[in-house]
């Protein structure tokens, strides 16, 4: 691929405080550039910076519309060339269109399923429309998808290939599966590692404190990400397994009285440690022994990917395209549902083991899932799709 290759990468906001689409983004335009392409950002707002253009700054304190901010990028495009446009929001005339939350239309009817009440499953799974910017994306991302376009579909998963395949009758040979990637580097602070863990098994009943597996939750939507089931089915494991050591530290900056309660209820109260959103991520993952995502809808879990590239096992749901990148059983166990409360049950209890614990992280050490899971490999493959696209190009044009 030439050095010379230049691409625009579009964004709504910048700013990685936001969550995993913008952290994922930032990192995405960084290893661009380490890998020699020409990497520019465009965003409705953040902050703007020698590779980051912000195009509606006067829209800072407000969510810009979809229409506004195609506007302003036909606007922008129209001064500047780059060789590929490649867009997280569904825009009109773009190279690629990698929806870092999937399918809006996917998103709407397993974030009603994640409901546990199904009066408000059914209000939510009806009442979407009622969300007109939600519904405008929808409708941006129904027109992308007609047989006259030439935008490709980079998917983070063949999860979300697949939502495309059956929401928008959308042929394969316009999809590609790209794999989501992280930074599998990011530093761990032994100390604070080690004061993390102290801190939580100071916290839990003293009959396992020398013995306790601490399962890792971290999300930004309790409820989506499945906390509810997983709180019931660690209650659940310990039914199946008196014996069962397992600890879940969640860490997330939702409310947390309702979990508290339904913990409580449970009788899993002093297993179920809440902390706020922890900056240090991979510090926080290093203290504990694995990971729990029982997530009712997850394109790509960044989350598990970082756990994996830690050399943690995982438990997550095959509702999160980040199932794909193990092997369960292997590297981790994977549940079908978040509402198979009896199939999570077991996966807990079986990995409440040392010797499973062990034997799992050797798995993934073995078999490079570091590197399977990284961004570097995200983008390798990520500029063999940009080669097909400009090579298409020149073949219409020529």
């Amino acid at each position: 691929m030439s050095a010379m290759l230049s691409t625009a990468i579009i964004i709504e906001r910048t700013s990685i405080r936001l969550g995993g689409a913008e952290r994922s983004v930032s990192e995405l335009a960084q290893e661009l550039k380490a890998q020699g392409v020409d990497a520019h950002i465009l965003a409705a707002a953040g902050k703007p910076s020698e590779n980051v253009t912000i195009l509606c700054s006067q829209q800072d304190h407000q969510r810009t519309s979809l229409k506004t901010f195609e506007a302003a990028i036909e606007q922008h495009l129209s001064q500047r060339h780059y060789d590929i446009i490649h867009s997280t929001l569904p825009l009109g005339g773009t190279d690629i269109y990698q929806p870092r939350g999937g399918s809006f239309k996917e998103a709407m009817l397993q974030n009603a399923a994640s409901y546990s009440n199904p009066w408000v499953r059914l209000w939510k799974a009806k009442s979407h429309f009622l969300n007109f910017r939600r519904t405008a994306f929808l409708r941006a991302e129904a027109r992308l998808c007609d047989d006259n376009q030439q935008t490709m579909i980079a998917a983070l998963s063949d999860y979300v290939k697949q939502q495309f395949v059956r929401h928008y009758h959308l042929p394969e040979s316009r999809i590609a599966v790209i794999a989501n990637g992280i930074n599998p580097n990011r530093p761990a602070d032994p100390q604070k590692s080690q004061a993390f863990r102290r801190e939580i098994l100071n916290q839990v009943p003293a009959a396992i404190r020398d013995k306790a597996i601490v399962l890792f939750f971290a999300a930004t939507n309790f409820r989506l990400k499945g906390l509810r089931e997983a709180i019931i089915a660690l209650s659940k494991a310990i039914e199946l397994c008196p014996q069962c050591p397992a600890v879940i530290v969640a860490a997330g900056s939702n409310k947390i009285s309702a979990y508290q309660r339904l913990a409580g209820q449970y009788h899993v109260g002093d297993r179920i440690l809440f902390y706020g959103p922890q900056q240090e991520t991979a510090t926080a993952m290093t203290a504990c022994d694995a990971a729990i995502l029982p997530s009712w809808y997850d394109p790509c879990s960044r989350f598990i990917l970082e756990a994996l590239a830690a050399g943690k096992p995982v438990i997550t749901t095959a509702l999160n395209g980040a199932s794909e990148q193990y092997e369960a059983g292997r590297h981790g166990f994977i549940v079908q549902s978040p509402s198979d409360i009896a199939a999570m049950a077991k996966s807990i209890a079986d990995l409440a083991n040392p010797d499973t614990i062990q034997r799992l992280a050797g798995n993934i050490l073995a078999d490079g899932l570091k590197e399977r899971v990284s961004i570097t490999r995200h983008v390798r493959q990520l500029l063999d799709l940009y080669g097909m696209i400009i090579e298409r190009k020149k073949g219409r044009h020529g």
